[in-house]
């Protein structure tokens, strides 16, 4: 066992995947949005998804347990999945790749802010607060950086959406410990996954004009295939090899995945405020989640 880290090698090994397989989603939304509309990339992962892990949750016998919490299983998934990927989605229309996923890696601060407002002692720390600050300078590099992106509106109003999934992720463990921490994750997922699908797929059919690309469409498989069903598979035996505090560690690793991607195949730019701004980002992002420590909490 790794002594700063507590990883085991298949903890290291499942990292690694975490922290490919969520930095790749946001160039396979990318090149889904081409030619498909946002509704109907959400419809299509989800659906996909959630058929893919239905035999697994089917022969685990997990689906009745979730069904009993239905109204907070809805809740979830609306946080989770319905509200994040629709943003993510549409946002991707407006923004880089790499971007986005640099404004993702900023869950945690959300996070600590939310455990703030609840009155967690913890995130008083002088250098958890002070991580809240440096994450939010950062971003405010990233944003106002020269050369990021067009003075377009629609530009600003991505950054917001991107940034409001941000906050959704962060809400979504909470909701999670407090009524969801009892049934399992894979019957949660899979139940969620449908639903929200199925709710999409009335607006993917309404919106989609024109006939999708077969380069769009296997993005579109992918991102089902290996950033939701396989993603939710891997994160959920990462937790369970190494705990639910250090799990999301990937989450840093994530964006320099998403910019190296964005740049070496889509020739998106690197700009002075992204390069000035990403360490900024995930300092503060470390600093807010972990009070400094190279080692978490147990």
């Amino acid at each position: 066992m790794t002594p700063h880290t507590g990883f085991t090698r298949k903890g290291w090994i499942l990292f690694a995947v975490m922290s490919v397989v969520w930095g790749i989603t946001y160039l396979f939304i990318k090149e889904a949005v081409e030619s498909y509309s946002p509704a109907a990339v959400v419809a299509g992962r989800t659906l996909i998804g959630g058929l893919l892990l239905l035999p697994f949750a089917i022969r685990a016998g997990v689906l009745k347990e979730a069904l009993r919490l239905w109204p907070w299983l809805l809740v979830f998934g609306v946080i989770e999945m319905a509200g994040p990927f629709l943003l993510l989605s549409h946002a991707e229309t407006q923004l880089p790749s790499g971007l986005t996923g640099l404004l993702v890696a900023t869950v945690p601060l959300f996070a600590t802010l939310i455990g703030l407002l609840r009155g967690d002692r913890s995130t008083l720390a002088p250098l958890r607060l002070g991580g809240l600050l440096i994450g939010f300078v950062g971003v405010a590099i990233v944003v106002a950086g020269p050369g990021l992106f067009p003075n377009e509106p629609g530009s600003i109003l991505a950054i917001g959406e991107v940034l409001l999934t941000a906050l959704l992720y962060a809400i979504a463990p909470f909701v999670i410990a407090a009524k969801l921490s009892h049934v399992p994750s894979l019957g949660t997922i899979t139940l969620s996954l449908l639903v929200i699908g199925l709710a999409y797929l009335p607006a993917a059919l309404l919106t989609q004009h024109e006939v999708p690309t077969v380069r769009s469409t296997i993005s579109l498989l992918l991102l089902a295939v290996v950033c939701t069903a396989v993603a939710f598979v891997a994160f959920f035996a990462l937790i369970r090899e190494v705990g639910p505090v250090r799990a999301p560690l990937f989450t840093y690793v994530n964006p320099v995945v998403a910019i190296v991607l964005g740049a070496a195949l889509l020739a998106e730019p690197i700009t002075p405020g992204l390069l000035i701004g990403l360490p900024v980002v995930l300092v503060g992002c470390w600093l807010a989640a972990s009070g400094g420590r190279l080692r978490p909490a147990a």
